[in-house]
């Protein structure tokens, strides 16, 4: 036996030492952990809503001085077409934002960072928005309705209606789901854990769309519901692009029962009987 390898400092710390202190358990850390803060989000929000009342007078003025120059501006104001340029001019201007705010941080990819992984199976979460619609949509015979809300002035005209199926189909859910379950909802995971950042984007997404719904508790309590599922998938598959293809389908789906039942959009007071 070699006896200087045999040989143990009696000075050496032994390898396990029994009356040493057991390490703490550290705290579990969040997986959303995103390059920007809540002012941010803030900032993102503010720029959506004074953008979209800034074009909505500049669109309305132009409209008015070309088009309708017999008509109170006021009355220019309230035309459906002019209010969904003004949003979609609102949108592109905040999806610039949204792109710079995430590439402060060196490196960063803006679809990267929003966790826009596009699921294998599309065609499920396609489907599950349909259900979904259809449900809500069961449900809303249950609770007490508006006979008519704000959001119904958008389906006036042919022209009207077209254009807000195409808009609630494509651009409005993709900056919702951006927004709500891209830049909010992982900031306030940080600051409230999964629960709490769930039930208060959901809540945020509902209270956006009060207006639109005549601020009534029935109409806003199923865009709630929509925005907990939305949220809720969020959380789950942690990608953004599940929960939105799951919005384009359920606007979608409302979209087709009103073509349906219009026949084509062409007997849209059929939607007041």
């Amino acid at each position: 036996m070699n006896r200087v390898s045999s040989f143990q400092n009696p000075w050496s710390e032994p390898d396990s030492a029994p009356f040493s202190a057991a390490p703490l358990p550290r705290e579990p850390v969040s997986s959303e952990n995103p390059a920007w803060s809540g002012w941010d989000v803030l900032q993102i929000a503010v720029l959506t809503i004074v953008s979209i009342v800034v074009f909505l007078l500049v669109i309305a003025a132009a409209a008015q001085r070309l088009l309708y120059p017999r008509l109170a501006f006021v009355d220019v104001v309230k035309y459906p077409l002019v209010s969904v340029a003004a949003q979609l001019l609102a949108y592109l201007l905040a999806l610039g934002f949204m792109v710079l705010v995430v590439k402060r941080r060196p490196g960063s990819e803006f679809w990267r960072e929003m966790r826009w992984n596009w699921p294998r199976n599309g065609s499920a979460y396609l489907f599950g928005g349909v259900v979904l619609s259809v449900g809500l949509q069961g449900l809303a015979h249950l609770l007490p309705m508006p006979k008519e809300l704000p959001i119904d002035r958008f389906f006036q005209t042919t022209q009207e209606a077209w254009v807000l199926a195409l808009f609630g189909m494509t651009l409005a859910p993709l900056m919702e789901e951006l927004f709500f379950r891209g830049f909010l909802y992982p900031v306030l995971v940080r600051r409230l854990g999964v629960g709490g950042a769930v039930l208060l984007t959901a809540a945020s997404f509902g209270l956006i769309h009060a207006p639109q719904l005549g601020r009534a508790w029935g109409p806003v309590l199923v865009v709630f519901l929509v925005g907990l599922t939305l949220t809720i998938v969020r959380s789950v598959t942690k990608s953004v692009a599940p929960g939105f293809l799951m919005h384009v389908a359920y606007n979608g789906t409302i979209s087709v029962l009103i073509f349906i039942g219009t026949d084509g959009f062409r007997h849209l007071d059929k939607l007041s009987r």
